[in-house]
């Protein structure tokens, strides 16, 4: 389908010629020939509409005899959004005015349109909702509030905003995973010295108090100075098996190079090994040949890949580590009672933006480290449903 659109003042507009034949729901006209669409937003993005204009799931798909004879005119005009790239298409029915979402790809499967919002409208409306309640770290006001209290009325209010659209059973699973996910990045606040101020308690009561590892001075090597992570450590510490990380309890915490040397002997050359090694505490490890490290010097949490010999960021420090590991915990209980699992690419990139959120660096690829590539381990993981990892 050939046609342009105007974008006029940041907002996406369409003529009625633009909409014929294609959009006859009254109000949809009305919409998108007056107020409009916005350019692009975190959750939602419009870009391609503005480039393109108008395109059926046909013109996409391709090998339209595939696709039912009612999906052929629906109308793509936008994705939803995960941090940087694009999640799945925006579908609006042009007769009814309502909207799903799909994965409209050259060569299709039979394509499964999801419940989306029962209008523009609304779907701006949700998408707003969910931005602004799950606004975090103070950005555009005060800050919080935070707590478990801060996370359970911000679930609720969520949810009754897409309840009043579309009545309790019919909030639909892309907006019912955003209000029972997203306000979990409101747990903490602030920290002393560190991202968040996590409390021993909501470790303990997550992973069983017995679960948790609390350390002694005794067992921080001299590099790690950063007084911050040590008092993290004593004070509230880490889950033993934080379920996709282990912790090494046997010993006292070794820097890099006392680790390979003492364990290790021979499996490394110190010519291999990353230049602050010395400074790197090791905590455990990722994957049998990924180490998980604290910069002793600046806290930062960094994974130790031998494969490759690359060092990476992981978490911003030692609390947003925890929280990474509490996120993972908690998603597992939610998934259980809720059956979010059927939707796991939403699920995937909910758990990034929830992460990404509190902490920027465990999700941003922009390269940070010599040799570093991009690859963030937290986002991979939420995604490798094949590994099975999430649900391991």
């Amino acid at each position: 389908m050939s046609t342009t659109d105007t974008d006029v003042g940041g907002l996406i507009t369409l003529t009625d010629d633009q909409l014929d034949p294609y959009v006859t729901h009254a109000r949809t006209r009305e919409f998108l020939t007056g107020p409009g669409l916005p350019c692009d937003s975190t959750l939602l993005g419009f870009g391609a509409l503005r480039e393109h204009g108008l395109r059926t799931v046909a013109d996409l798909a391709g090998d339209a005899d595939r696709l039912a004879e009612e999906l052929r005119d629906q109308l793509v005009i936008g994705a939803l959004r995960s941090l940087d790239r694009d999640l799945e298409s925006i579908v609006l029915d042009g007769t009814t005015g309502e909207i799903t979402s799909a994965s409209v790809r050259r060569n299709p499967a039979p394509l499964d349109l999801s419940p989306l919002a029962p209008s523009l409208e609304a779907l701006l409306r949700f998408a707003a909702a969910t931005e602004e309640l799950t606004l975090s770290r103070g950005l555009s006001g005060p800050p919080g509030p935070f707590g478990p209290k801060a996370v359970a009325e911000t679930s609720d209010r969520l949810s009754a905003v897409f309840e009043d659209a579309v009545g309790v059973d019919g909030v639909p699973p892309y907006w019912r995973m955003a209000a029972l996910i997203r306000p979990l990045a409101r747990i903490a606040g602030p920290g002393e010295g560190l991202v968040l101020g996590l409390s021993k308690r909501l470790l303990d009561e997550e992973f069983g108090a017995g679960e948790i590892m609390r350390f002694e001075d005794v067992d921080f090597p001299p590099a790690l100075t950063h007084e911050p992570t040590r008092r993290f450590l004593r004070e509230t510490g880490l889950p033993e098996d934080g379920f996709l990380f282990q912790l090494d309890t046997e010993v006292p915490l070794p820097a890099l190079t006392e680790y390979y040397a003492d364990e290790r002997p021979g499996d490394f050359s110190a010519d291999l090994l990353p230049a602050t090694a010395d400074r790197l505490i090791r905590l455990g490890y990722l994957l049998q040949d990924t180490s998980l490290v604290v910069d002793g010097t600046t806290g930062a949490v960094l994974a130790w890949s031998e494969p490759d010999l690359t060092l990476r960021p992981l978490n911003a420090d030692i609390s947003t580590l925890a929280f990474t590991l509490w996120l993972l915990h908690r998603e597992k209980t939610v998934e259980a009672a809720h059956g979010l699992g059927d939707a796991y690419g939403r699920l995937a990139a909910t758990l990034t933006e929830t992460l990404a959120t509190v902490d920027p660096a465990a999700c941003d690829p922009t390269p940070a480290l010599p040799g570093d590539d991009g690859r963030r381990h937290w986002p991979e993981i939420f995604e490798d449903r094949t590994g099975g990892r999430l649900y391991a």
